[in-house]
């Protein structure tokens, strides 16, 4: 199936091996998406297997405003929130909204030069001290940055997912982004004295 118009209208016709290309072409991104939220592998592999069967047996409610990623990426969100309710309030973000609207952004503690994210990825220690850093973001920073840096969403698409503005998109990407730096500054900037890594 060559792309999400061809897979949805295979789908609506009973086509089973639309099913398989949908699966073989948002399973890995909605777990990722998932593990990010819930920090649970299992409870990611549920929220996935919910995300599609809610896909399947609500395909008539899709109706094309958006495309198909974005539909399946919010119902993967949704799912994620509520495991999240049920294991209590304290698992849930505190709403950021008024700083979002003030504009008020912290400002970095330690600056560095930093690196690119193709030297990041190649150290494997630096790839697990970003992994870490990522889930010691709150849920709300973290969904921005696992949508838009990792899966690649547009700020449009990220805010139709998240079901907040764009604007709200940029302040909580700007914020994760800033407290990953802080968070990893340490560890790039290397030795006192030295070049870093």
């Amino acid at each position: 199936m060559a792309d999400d118009a061809a897979i949805l209208q295979a789908l609506r016709a009973g086509d089973a091996s639309a099913l398989a290309a949908l699966f073989d072409a948002y399973a890995d991104r909605l777990y990722r998406l998932a593990l990010g939220l819930l920090r649970n592998p299992d409870e990611a592999e549920d929220v996935v297997q919910e995300t599609f069967l809610k896909a399947l047996t609500h395909l008539d409610r899709f109706e094309g405003r958006s495309r198909l990623s974005t539909w399946l990426y919010r119902v993967a969100y949704n799912a994620s929130i509520d495991r999240l309710r049920r294991q209590g309030e304290s698992a849930l973000p505190s709403d950021d909204r008024e700083t979002e609207e003030t504009g008020a952004v912290p400002l970095p503690q330690v600056l560095v030069e930093w690196r690119t994210p193709e030297e990041i990825l190649i150290d494997a220690e630096a790839r697990a001290a970003l992994d870490e850093a990522i889930q010691a973001l709150s849920e709300s920073l973290r969904a921005v940055f696992v949508l838009r840096d990792i899966e690649g969403l547009s700020t449009a698409e990220t805010a139709q997912v998240l079901g907040i503005s764009p604007g709200a998109v940029k302040v909580r990407l700007h914020r994760a982004r800033l407290a990953l730096r802080e968070r990893l500054a340490l560890l790039f900037a290397g030795p006192p004295g030295g070049q870093g890594r």
